[in-house]
């Protein structure tokens, strides 16, 4: 009232108080308390545990020996809005970071990606890829109209038959890599999955970088009245790639004579 008292009629601020019975005291006056300590804590309790509401964030404060009282946590609380219901979305764990390296032998890590396209019909279908880091070898390329945790588990089960077991397996955040089945079914295989940070696709560069390839030389250059047709071109890409394709990061060679030459050098040594 005297801050529109002044703007408004043009009187010092002496006057306006008198006329509105307000202490100058009081007009003067600013809070000097600062909540930011408070505010960073709720937030971060907030972040971690969504799910929990006032009391218990209280209680954890406490434990962590900050001696805030029930008020101030409260008002802090009210301010930030935190008492309103809020929508709890579904969060990825914390990934770490592991550099990309190339792999000692063969079957030490393979990486694993999933690719979308359409048919002429317009129906969407999707595509497994499966590769091999030490030499880039294309392990499979698998397609479907959709792919669950329990046929990417099938289709390992196969995959592993005919190659052998990898020692770990690198994967997105996906929901089917994410899943109980497939966290499950690697462990019991004993295998370690090993997941990208969120956001960064070139921790997974290997199959980024397969995936380029395959859709240049596949999905973009044709068109497809059914996936039959798309698992016939891939099954006949992936063969020429592996054993006809010279690959750069190999030094000009096949992934196939790659693997070949390097398991000889092995045996020599030995």
């Amino acid at each position: 009232m005297v801050t529109y008292l002044m703007e408004s009629r043009q009187v010092s601020i002496s006057r306006a108080c008198r006329v509105v019975k307000l202490p100058k005291s009081m007009f003067y006056y600013k809070n000097v308390r600062d909540d930011s300590e408070t505010i960073n804590k709720l937030v971060e309790l907030a972040e971690k545990h969504p799910t929990e509401g006032q009391d218990l964030y209280y209680n954890r404060i406490r434990h962590q020996g900050l001696n805030w009282n029930y008020k101030r946590v409260r008002r802090v609380y009210l301010l930030l809005g935190m008492n309103r219901r809020r929508k709890v979305r579904r969060r990825v764990p914390a990934r770490v970071k592991v550099p990309l390296i190339v792999p000692e032998q063969a079957g030490d890590t393979w990486s694993m990606d999933f690719m979308c396209d359409v048919l002429m019909n317009k129906r969407r279908f999707r595509t497994l890829n499966i590769i091999d880091d030490y030499n880039r070898e294309a392990i499979a390329v698998e397609v479907a109209y959709s792919m669950p945790a329990l046929w990417v588990t099938q289709i390992l089960e196969r995959t592993i038959h005919e190659q052998g077991k990898p020692n770990c397996i690198r994967v997105d955040n996906g929901p089917e890599f994410n899943s109980k089945e497939f966290k499950d079914w690697c462990e019991n295989k004993g295998i370690t999955v090993q997941f990208t940070q969120p956001g960064k696709p070139m921790q997974n560069g290997y199959i980024e970088r397969f995936n380029r390839t395959f859709r240049e030389n596949i999905l973009d250059a044709y068109l497809f009245e059914d996936i039959n047709q798309v698992q016939v071109l891939a099954d006949e890409w992936m063969e020429d790639y592996n054993y006809s394709r010279p690959h750069e990061a190999l030094g000009g060679i096949t992934p196939s004579l790659y693997k070949q030459i390097n398991n000889e050098l092995i045996m020599i040594s030995k």
